[in-house]
């Protein structure tokens, strides 16, 4: 059991939840471009790009990022 926690804790899978009006990201490498319609980040295989209205980083720390706002559309580049 101790195992599953260490690798939980050490997760650096990058993962992307998505609901109604929220995105939550783990794991990424860095924010290439934000305004209130369209938000640009970098992952190890790629781009993400997150497009809607109002949107807004709620939370950002080194590992993470929330991201608000109406979410119109998520694509993966």
């Amino acid at each position: 059991m101790l195992k599953n926690i260490r690798s939980f804790c050490a997760d650096s899978v990058f993962r992307v939840t998505v609901f109604e009006d929220k995105v939550d990201i783990i794991n990424y490498i860095e924010i290439d471009h934000f305004d209130d319609t369209n938000i640009f980040i970098r992952y190890s295989d790629g781009r993400l790009i997150i497009k809607g209205e109002m949107l807004i980083i709620s939370k950002l720390l080194d590992e993470e990022v929330l991201i608000t706002g109406k979410v119109k559309s998520v694509e993966f580049r």
